[in-house]
């Protein structure tokens, strides 16, 4: 970045979740998958979007064929692929034939920048790499297309053999490549290794220099921000770091500093309201967790815990956030916990949009009680169903809409007959439970096909007989978590569920050194807070 009276050069958002981040492990995307995000990729605004490599496998060939009827606004298709073989002819040279049938308008072919690598990988003489990046750019230019050269261990190359590496540079640039990229390929480069080799490749040549950095040091977002105020202008990144071995650069974070700390601007104001969305979208998709503590679209990114924090930005919003949340589509919450003080439960309270006030003794009481249950193990930060139903609980009046007086399970594994590998075992349960609705005691039994599917159906049950509409309610989400893991088989659990009637969504806690138990009162919270919210009638 230049300073002074210098117009700050325009940088260039080059994606590259589609083909360098499907590296990632236990990370699939369908065709259709592909295409989608393809499109959220164009709706945000990057600039390129490298869509895979044509010439690895019929999946990626099919999507640069189906991907021609996409409305990619602004942004660019690229295919990647590689220079020819050593002694090989680039016009029919498998890989730069592939590239060609992608039909992409741009094209980005990735080449060895260090000679070791040349040597002991390739098995060829330096001279031949050279030849090799001459000729295959510039068959691509001649046929039309746009070339970015990914310059493949160039960081590397640079320490060991800094003539080489800015030698494959110059040869991309003669052949009519319009960038060069410098790959991290090994991702151990450190920021000021990073400035040094940007600066030499801008001295060395004319055209554009891109920046593509992996995470394996924990600096890809930090060694691409240097990069760009060295002097690249353009930037190689994956949505939320995806990647092979530790990612790659998050391109997510690197478009949020880019814009809101470095004065870059890479997205209209607008788009970038979508970073959030965007970033979560992606992890849908994938169907991977996205996670809470990622900078800038994490649900934790700007979340309050400590009574400190909270008190402070009651009074001056903002006042422990480093940008507004607002800005990328995020937005500031509080949580409740055993660090919280009282305003974190008023606060919370209306930030779930719950019209109760409370005085300071109200609010005091429910956090004692609040952090009595989380020592216990409970945690509320994502089950806001049940802290609405704890703090209701600790005022005066407040009755339960039913209550459970015993319960008894009973479990049997049931053979089946069959023969051979056709024999089978069936897992049976049956619950019977006593409940307690306006005073009148009823005793209901169901079976399931595990201890929490029987529970649930004997809640159900006796539930349905004074409220019909509870019939609705349907168990969406069931997740355990061992607490104390170094306790054993005696380790207490806590249990999430996610509930939903069709229109409402919510999410409650048990916690207990037995499952059932505290499956049961997670359970018994979901159908509590469904009654309270929109299944009772006055």
């Amino acid at each position: 970045m230049t300073t002074g009276s210098t117009p700050t050069p325009r940088i260039t958002l080059y994606d590259t979740t589609l083909r360098d981040g499907l590296g990632m492990e236990g990370l699939s995307l369908s065709l259709q998958d592909k295409l989608t995000l393809a499109q959220k990729l164009a709706d945000l605004g990057v600039h390129y979007i490298e869509g895979g490599y044509p010439g690895s496998n019929p999946k990626d060939a099919e999507f640069f064929e189906r991907a021609r009827s996409l409305d990619l606004k602004q942004a660019k298709l690229v295919a990647f692929g590689s220079t020819r073989r050593a002694g090989g002819d680039a016009a029919t040279d498998i890989a730069i034939r592939a590239v060609m049938d992608a039909q992409t308008p741009a094209v980005t072919l990735v080449g060895k920048s260090s000679s070791m690598q040349v040597r002991e990988v390739l098995e060829t003489t330096e001279e031949e790499n050279l030849a090799m990046i001459s000729d295959s750019i510039e068959y691509l230019v001649a046929n039309g297309r746009e070339v970015t050269f990914d310059s493949e261990h160039f960081f590397d190359g640079f320490r060991l053999d800094p003539a080489y590496a800015l030698a494959t540079l110059r040869a991309a640039e003669r052949a009519g490549a319009t960038t060069v990229a410098l790959c991290d390929t090994n991702g151990g480069a450190l920021p000021w290794e990073i400035e040094a080799g940007v600066r030499a490749a801008c001295e060395t040549v004319g055209i554009a220099v891109g920046i593509h950095t992996h995470n394996d040091g924990d600096a890809a977002v930090a060694n691409t921000l240097v990069g760009v105020r060295a002097g690249a202008t353009q930037v190689q990144a994956c949505l939320n770091g995806w990647g092979e071995r530790t990612g790659n650069a998050n391109i997510v974070s690197v478009i949020a500093d880019l814009q809101l700390k470095m004065g870059i601007q890479v997205l209209p104001p607008a788009n970038l309201q979508r970073l959030t969305e965007t970033a979560r979208f992606a992890q849908e998709l994938a169907n991977l967790p996205l996670d809470p503590q990622q900078p800038y679209v994490g649900t934790g990114a700007f979340a309050h815990k400590a009574g400190l924090h909270v008190a402070a930005i009651t009074k001056s919003p903002g006042s422990y956030t480093h940008v507004d949340p607002d800005a990328v589509g995020n937005t500031e919450r509080v949580l409740v916990s055993e660090l919280s003080g009282r305003r974190n439960v008023i606060e919370k309270l209306r930030e779930q949009g719950v019209d109760l006030t409370l005085t300071d003794a109200q609010a005091t009481a429910a956090l004692e009680v609040l952090k009595d249950r989380e020592s216990k193990g409970y945690a509320y930060e994502t089950a806001e169903a049940s802290f609405e139903l704890l703090v209701r609980r600790t005022l005066a009046g407040y009755a339960a809409p039913f209550s459970l007086e015993d319960f008894l399970i009973v479990e049997r594994r049931r053979h089946l007959t069959g023969t051979g590998s056709r024999e089978q075992n069936e897992m049976q349960a049956e619950a019977m439970v006593k409940f307690k609705v306006d005073g009148r005691l009823s005793q209901v039994a169901a079976d399931g096909n595990g201890p929490v599917s029987a529970l649930d159906a004997a809640v159900r049950k006796a539930l349905a007989e004074q409220f019909p509409g509870i019939e609705r309610v349907r168990l969406e989400d069931y997740k355990v978590r061992i607490i104390n893991t170094t306790a054993g088989t005696d380790a207490a659990v806590r249990v999430i569920v996610e509930s939903s009637d069709g229109t409402h969504w919510w999410r409650t806690v048990g916690a207990s050194t037995d499952i059932i138990e505290a499956s049961w009162l997670a359970l018994y919270d979901a159908y509590e807070f469904w009654l309270l919210r929109w299944g009772r009638v006055g």
